[in-house]
């Protein structure tokens, strides 16, 4: 029998944070969403807006901001919408409040620095015998906010619960596929990002359509590698939480990843960059995790190394692209 799930608490009031909740409120469910600054939090209770993440959209009245965790986990469902490297410590803290069969659904995107460890992995390790679903595929907070048409991924191993999310906060808008592929889902949208910083470089030092188009490909067979070395199937890779969102960020100025790759390619710091920007770009911390997954599954990754290098490494992006053109060309292999 499907778990009745009409109360959301969203953890993490960025962009993407407060356009779940809109989307979940959308879909007639009572939402709370949680915002680490207090300014965030009182924008949404008395102007119904996130000035700071998400100006200009207006919000449901009934969306409610709060600064306690603890308020969040006497919800029916979790959606956790921190920025990936601060999962950890946000879930351990909230370890003691957490009530038995409430869903914690990772919508963050990213691999944890220090440890190399997918998101569900630290989930599975501060929050023991939680039923863990991702969401994750190609969305841009401000269209789904506004209820534009938006497909994503719903991975969960439990078919039942995945039914209950998946009816909780879906629309005819936010269409929500179900999968059982948890780590083929994390991979993809994690990932994605430094191949949008990538992609983002390539159309700043105008190497033309040609080279992003090879970029993206080889970098998704790369993806692919990875997710079957892990346990996930490559298959996963071609979908919404793969292809999709690799897709949409790589193309798109809007993209986070992609803007910042732009600036670099035109010749600007990363650091002048990201001092610019209120919210995290996740592809800057996730390069050195995806290199150290890698290197623990003794899988190839030179577009991942590649990036790395340039982002974490200070390894100059023309030398690098050289070095790049120069590897041995070899039989394609489009999922790994």
């Amino acid at each position: 029998m499907s778990q009745v799930i009409q109360k959301i608490g969203v953890v993490g009031a960025g962009a993407w944070g407060t356009a779940l909740a809109a989307t979940a409120r959308r879909a007639g469910r009572d939402v709370l969403i949680q915002a680490h600054e207090s300014d965030v939090a009182d924008a949404i209770n008395q102007s119904h807006e996130n000035t700071r993440f998400l100006p200009g959209v207006p919000l449901d009245k009934d969306i409610r901001a709060t600064t306690r965790l603890e308020e969040i986990t006497a919800c029916d469902a979790v959606l956790l919408v921190p920025p990936a490297q601060f999962l950890r410590p946000i879930t351990l803290q909230m370890a003691s409040s957490w009530r038995e069969g409430v869903p914690a659904v990772i919508c963050a995107k990213g691999i944890e620095q220090k440890t190399g460890s997918l998101l569900s992995e630290i989930v599975a390790e501060t929050l023991p015998n939680v039923s863990i679903a991702v969401l994750s595929g190609p969305t841009f907070a401000i269209e789904v906010a506004k209820g534009l048409p938006t497909a994503v991924t719903l991975a969960c191993k439990n078919a039942q619960m995945a039914a209950s999310l998946s009816k909780a906060i879906g629309t005819p808008t936010f269409r929500a596929y179900r999968s059982d592929d948890i780590i083929g889902a994390e991979l993809g949208g994690a990932i994605k990002n430094v191949l949008a910083i990538g992609c983002g470089i390539i159309e700043g030092r105008k190497l033309g359509d040609n080279a992003r188009a090879a970029f993206i490909t080889r970098g998704l067979a790369e993806i692919a590698r990875l997710a079957a070395a892990k346990g996930a199937d490559p298959e996963t890779l071609v979908g919404l939480s793969g292809l999709g969102d690799l897709t949409l960020t790589c193309n798109a100025i809007q993209s986070r990843n992609f803007s910042l790759g732009v600036a670099m390619g035109e010749g600007r710091p990363l650091e002048d960059i990201l001092a610019e920007r209120a919210a995290v770009t996740e592809g800057v911390f996730t390069a050195s995790s995806a290199v150290q997954l890698a290197k623990s599954l003794n899988v190839e990754a030179p577009i991942c190394t590649a990036m790395d290098g340039i982002l974490n490494n200070r390894a100059d992006i023309d030398a690098t692209i050289q070095s790049l053109l120069a590897r041995p060309v070899g039989d394609e292999t489009p999922l790994g």
